[in-house]
């Protein structure tokens, strides 16, 4: 199916991967590992990866200032407590618990968790043993968590509380996390917007993963609707100051926890926002595979540019004399060379890592002890951005062919899909779904007085004639082409008087604001018609 590159540059015969986690855990391993071992990339921006970074289920990752409901946001989606478990005012989870599935309730520490090769944390050793006493797995029998997994952060502090050393880099953690997770959810209070100095820093360690970043607006139902108006653009104001992008971040708005709404004005976009988040975390199995690959993609190029950075400094060091001197140098002109590699290799500026870091990392290193340009390990990695990962967009593709139900169930994803309590049930084209009547017939009169005015001949309406009413609404012909197709019961070209009152009533629909169904539901058939719809 597939052909990797040979040691003498020819494609070898094609190697069969039965998936997507396979091929690139064998991609990663022959063509990119090399070339990060041969520059020290895992001494400057992250570890190795594992096989169980590949195989791992999808992972959400909550962050937000103390206070602002992660935890409950967890418990809200599992319908269930999590061990370890803790929720208060004031700061209260104080570790780094990832919640995983299990078929035993319990807790594994976290210097056990490092060692299991199932799990993809071990790199998570490297930050010590002040980290590893705040990191706990909580697992557990959850529907949800047979999906995705859900990583509860400690909150952020604000204040005096922030003055206070952690004991390790709070920062890189969950740098390290944002590289690995599928989502990062931002949870920010209706009443407590203020973004402190570590939340700042926080935000701007998530650079580069801006394509995962979702916020939501937590505890909306505590404030009126103009209130909560001036809160959006004071957050979407703050936000921009932190994120520099120039596309506006998806902002959710809400209260997620089971109590009832305090001012319930705002219900109806709470359910309309609510059901999009979930959307959007329902859908993370389903687009796990393209994930890792898009991950894979953007490290390859940093480490690519790692390489000429790493290189471009060992060819201006002097062999004997003047190390020192000259390393001080270099890494004040650092800048200069980024453009220099920029220039002669044709490299976006946004493939280059933050240059005050790099800065900072190459004053620990000896500069001598770097290795020069190696073609051969860069060749592979083209090859493999060329033409492997190309081959390996169609096992993506073939895998969500097969597996297209692939979606988060059980907990709060079940509460709202069906029955009486779904979004828009009974609203719009649902209307009158429970009813024994037909609900066009309550403004049928008004419609029938309109049908007899266009000349029916032999108790029908030509499409002409009917498209003279029609265009009455301004919909485009787009939407009023397919309301024509949902009104036509029988399919002759024309519409009787309970196929136009029909025809009118989804106009009303769409009208109101709502979306036409993509076939016309059994309460909406007109009751002499539903023999011929059956």
């Amino acid at each position: 199916m597939f052909s990797w590159l040979g040691n003498d540059d020819r494609r070898k015969d094609p190697e069969v991967f039965q998936t997507v986690s396979e091929g690139l855990k064998k991609l990663y391993k022959t063509k990119l590992l090399p070339l990060e071992e041969h520059y020290k990339f895992h001494e400057f921006h992250s570890p190795a990866l594992e096989d169980a970074d590949f195989d791992n289920k999808p992972m959400v990752l909550l962050v937000g200032q103390y206070s602002t409901g992660k935890t409950t946001f967890i418990r809200y989606l599992l319908e269930q407590e999590f061990p370890g478990m803790r929720i208060g005012p004031e700061p209260t989870t104080d570790s780094f618990i990832a919640v995983m599935h299990g078929d035993v309730e319990g807790i594994v520490p976290g210097n056990a968790l490092v060692v299991d090769p199932k799990k993809p944390f071990r790199k998570l050793n490297a930050f010590g043993n002040a980290f590893l006493n705040r990191f706990v797995c909580a697992q557990l029998p959850n529907p949800v968590l047979e999906s995705i997994s859900i990583i509860d952060t400690p909150g952020i502090l604000s204040g005096e509380k922030q003055r206070i050393s952690r004991g390790y880099d709070f920062a890189a953690v969950l740098e390290w996390f944002a590289e690995r997770v599928d989502r990062i959810i931002l949870l920010f209070d209706a009443h407590k917007l203020d973004i402190s100095d570590e939340f700042s820093e926080v935000i701007k360690a998530l650079k580069n993963h801006e394509d995962k970043i979702r916020v939501v607006l937590n505890k909306a139902d505590q404030i009126e609707t103009q209130q909560l108006m001036r809160v959006y653009g004071a957050l979407m104001w703050s936000l921009g100051k932190i994120v520099n992008t120039p596309e506006v971040i998806r902002v959710y708005i809400g209260s997620f926890w089971s109590h009832p709404l305090h001012i319930p004005d705002n219900r109806k976009l709470f359910e309309a926002e609510e059901q999009d988040l979930f959307k959007d975390i329902q859908g993370l199995p389903r687009n796990a595979a393209l994930r890792k690959l898009n991950d894979l993609i953007k490290r390859a190029r940093l480490a690519k540019v790692h390489a000429y950075i790493i290189s471009s400094l060992k060819k201006e060091m002097p062999a004997v004399f003047g190390k020192e001197n000259k390393k001080k140098e270099l890494i004040g002109s650092l800048g200069e060379i980024y453009s220099k590699i920029e220039k002669e290799h044709q490299i976006s500026p946004g493939d280059f890592p933050n240059l005050k870091k790099m800065q900072e990392l190459l004053q620990s290193h000896d500069l001598n002890k770097f290795q020069p340009l190696k073609s051969k390990l860069l060749d592979m990695v083209d090859d493999m951005l060329a033409h492997d990962i190309a081959q390996l967009m169609v096992l993506v593709r073939q895998e969500e062919t097969q597996r297209p139900n692939q979606v988060v169930k059980g907990g709060a994803f079940e509460g709202t899909m069906n029955g009486p309590f779904g979004h828009g049930y009974g609203e719009g084209a649902g209307e009158g779904i429970d009813e024994i009547e037909w609900v066009v017939a309550r403004d049928k009169p008004m419609y029938d007085e309109i049908f007899y005015t266009l000349s029916p001949v032999n108790g029908k309406v030509t499409g002409a004639n009917a498209k003279k009413e029609m265009v009455k609404s301004k919909l485009p012909n787009t939407v009023l082409g397919k309301i024509w197709k949902l009104a036509d019961i029988d399919k002759d070209g024309m519409l009787d008087d309970e196929e136009f009152a029909l025809a009118n009533h989804l106009i009303k629909v769409k009208l109101e604001g709502h979306e036409l169904p993509s076939d016309i539901p059994s309460h909406l058939i007109p009751p002499s018609k539903r023999k011929i719809a059956e």
